[in-house]
């Protein structure tokens, strides 16, 4: 038997302080370590700055409680603030309910004198003149669609709601179907998801003869340059796999098995003409010659969320890593987490390094960290991690973006959008605890805290809103490592990395004698075993 050495949390160990006098750094998630508490206090920080940027939006007799009032920033931010938060119901219900038939949905609200209602068709807003409010949709995206379904996802896995479900589902399908359908969405040569001509997933569009982005308009009009982006297809594919999860939750098998094959459809054209061998290429212009000759080799901050949305193959995840791995050793940047590399020579005012065009982002770090992690290269996913926390001891905050020198870019976007991918790089990908089904009653548990300098230490997670705890104890020794995993799950999933260097000769589930097989990605020996349990589930794994 392998024995924990110290109760955590604790005010002393070893002779020095550990954590802080009020335990602040606790939550959801957290962590308590022997060793120091820096990783407490980094994600201490990073919900921080996800709490900071909270606020109430009153609209049409509503409460909606929003963290930027973009749906498209509320949803990435959800990723981990759906472990604290109480209401995540509220936003994402009035976009649901406020579709248009078509399937469209809005995304943004604003104050009638911001005027992005005027940069669009009116079809494509709504006015409240009773709150001075506007509910717009900026046609140049197409991402709204498919980030609708994986906030649904968010949402549905801390409730465990049916009737919700039922209910939504209809919408959910139809904006999916939008989006690959709609002649303005839809190129049918490909058969993949379009946009006009913009940087990655953002919202203006190429036009050379434009230096001031508050002239452009945001339309799809006769002559708008279109183009093909991978994140959007990736986001659609992650979607149709959610939506066959949803319907397969009400028992309805055969439309989840058509969601699933469509989506493998989708993938096998995201493949033939986005993969360039190495990574997604940028954007695959349709009737036009874009900006420069350089997309092929452009490598765009959605290709760390394509890994993690599901669409590669393992070969493919560790061949996009390694590209990004390259590219730090050659770049004279600080790091390598572009929104864009090679950046272009001008792209509506924004100078190369500016703005997204080529400044560097948490947001990209923290997807790229957690797909480090999932790939076989989690020394270089724990080292991202560690890069970042020296930023925000730093800076006291991460920010949305930073200039190539590491000077923080504090305008153009929340940091909340970064500190999400973060925490979820740590709670998914570091910590390796994933939920699922609903409120965690079946886990994928991979840790891979070997490859940090940590023995010993507590990991706390779960939903505060539906009162459900995921607590885990680890620690390492020479003779072996254990994990205890206390939770709601009946199943877990386990996917358990070894210390370099060490093998499994024996692995012990609530102390008695386990079957496991071993697999090997890259350089990295995982344990892997599944097992039934009920509250609390022990893994000693005997070197």
């Amino acid at each position: 038997m392998i024995d924990f050495e110290h109760k955590l949390p604790a005010m002393n160990i070893d002779g020095r302080m550990n954590g802080t006098y009020n335990n602040k750094e606790l939550g959801f998630p957290s962590i308590l370590t022997t060793t120091d508490p820096r990783l407490g206090l980094f994600l201490h920080q990073l919900r921080s700055n996800i709490y900071a940027d909270r606020n109430l939006v009153f609209i049409d007799g509503k409460i909606l409680m929003t963290d930027k009032n973009w749906i498209r920033d509320h949803v990435h931010i959800m990723k981990a603030m759906r472990h604290w938060e109480y209401d995540l119901a509220s936003f994402l219900n009035f976009i649901i309910e406020t579709q248009r038939e078509d399937g469209q949905f809005y995304e943004l609200i604003k104050q009638e004198d911001d005027r992005h209602w005027a940069m669009v068709n009116p079809n494509c807003y709504i006015m409240y003149p009773e709150d001075n409010l506007s509910l717009v949709r900026l046609e140049v995206e197409a991402d709204i669609e498919y980030l609708v379904v994986e906030g649904a996802l968010y949402l549905y896995r801390t409730t465990g709601d049916d009737e919700w479900l039922a209910r939504v589902l209809p919408r959910l399908e139809r904006g999916i179907d939008y989006i690959t359908s709609d002649e303005k969405r839809w190129d049918a040569e490909h058969q993949l998801v379009k946009r006009p001509f913009t940087i990655d997933t953002w919202d203006f569009v190429y036009d050379p003869t434009i230096t001031d982005r508050r002239a452009l308009n945001r339309r799809i009009e006769s002559g708008t340059p279109m183009s093909i982006m991978h994140g959007d297809n990736s986001g659609v594919y992650q979607a149709m796999h959610q939506l066959a999860f949803f319907n397969r939750r009400l028992g309805r098998e055969e439309r989840a098995l058509k969601w699933e094959h469509r989506a493998e459809e989708l993938r096998t054209h995201i493949i033939e003409h986005l993969w360039n061998g190495r990574f997604f290429i940028h954007q695959l212009h349709l009737g036009h010659e874009g900006a420069d000759s350089l997309e092929n080799e452009r490598l765009s901050l959605s290709n760390s969320y394509d890994i993690n949305r599901g669409v590669t193959t393992m070969a493919q995840s560790r061949a996009i890593v390694e590209e990004y791995m390259a590219r730090r050793e050659r770049t004279p940047h600080f790091a390598e987490w572009f929104t864009v590399d090679p950046p272009y020579e001008s792209f509506i005012g924004f100078e190369p390094g500016r703005y997204v065009n080529g400044a560097l982002s948490p947001f990209t770090a923290g997807e790229l960290a957690k797909a480090a992690f999932g790939c076989g290269y989690e020394e270089y996913g724990w080292d991202i991690i560690c890069r970042m926390m020296k930023l925000v001891e730093r800076d006291g905050c991460p920010y949305f973006l930073y200039d190539t020198n590491s000077a923080p870019q504090p305008e153009g976007g929340p940091s909340s959008w970064g500190a999400a991918a973060l925490i979820s790089a740590v709670d998914e990908g570091l910590a390796g605890i994933v939920d699922m089904g609903v409120n965690y009653d079946v886990i994928a548990f991979s840790p891979r805290f070997p490859v940090t300098h940590y023995t010993e230490l507590r990991y706390l997670t779960g939903y505060e809103v539906s009162g459900t705890l995921v607590d885990l104890r680890y620690i390492c020794t020479d003779r072996g490592m254990r994990y205890d995993l206390h939770s709601p799950a009946g199943q877990v999933k386990a996917h358990i990395l070894l210390p370099g260097g060490k093998t499994c000769r024996r692995l012990l589930i609530n102390g008695s004698d386990a079957d496991f097989v071993t697999e090997q990605i890259g350089s990295s020996l995982y344990v892997n075993a599944d097992t039934a349990a009920d509250r609390t589930v022990s893994f000693e794994l005997l070197f």
